[in-house]
């Protein structure tokens, strides 16, 4: 497995691989000065990479930042499933994508492509996770729930059952979301309120 990030995020995925005993070959990676991670190679920047049909993930949080690097690339994408997680009936996982440990995916629920699944998270029941989404550290998405693509749902928040969200939106740490989002929204507080929006 090739991991395109070297730093903390990084470190999750390395850990969440070798336990399933994925070797993670070599890292790429912007930052010039980084050598090495755990002992594991940093072999170039991203315009380095060629496909020779080892598996890829991107290991980095951002998901702006992560969707460029797909885009940047022809890669074959892996999937990274912490032995720890839960996945119930009918669940479909896309390429990319990463359930850090102690998360939990219920019935009928579709994960899009390289989305994060941070730890101790739950999605419950018949939801739909867009694209490039992080469901950050013990958030609880209910069933019947859809978040867009590329939107952020911070540390502990909580989404109620059937509630649409909209496209990169952030949704701050610990909010209570009881109503559709739109698009490019953020929101804070419980119930969550729209404070302000994040440029397309």
């Amino acid at each position: 497995m090739y991991l395109f990030g070297a730093s903390g995020h990084a470190k999750v995925i390395v850990d969440i691989l070798s336990s399933q005993g994925i070797k993670v070959k070599a890292f790429f990676d912007e930052d010039e000065s980084k050598k090495s991670l755990w002992d594991i190679p940093v072999i170039g920047k991203t315009k380095d990479f060629s496909n020779d049909g080892t598996d890829c993930i991107i290991s980095i949080g951002v998901n702006k930042t992560r969707k460029k690097v797909v885009e940047a690339i022809e890669a074959n994408f892996g999937r990274a499933i912490h032995a720890t997680s839960v996945l119930g009936s009918n669940v479909q996982i896309g390429e990319g994508t990463v359930l850090m440990p102690r998360t939990v995916i219920n019935a009928d629920t579709i994960i899009g492509e390289h989305v994060i699944i941070n730890t101790s998270a739950s999605v419950d029941h018949d939801c739909e996770i867009g694209d490039f989404a992080h469901i950050a550290p013990n958030v609880g998405v209910c069933g019947g729930v859809s978040v867009g693509e590329g939107t952020l749902i911070g540390a502990g928040a909580t989404v109620i059952p059937l509630v649409n969200i909209g496209k990169w939106c952030v949704i701050g740490a610990g909010a209570v979301i009881t109503q559709d989002v739109p698009d490019y929204s953020v929101v804070v507080g419980n119930p969550g309120k729209i404070v302000k929006s994040v440029e397309a």
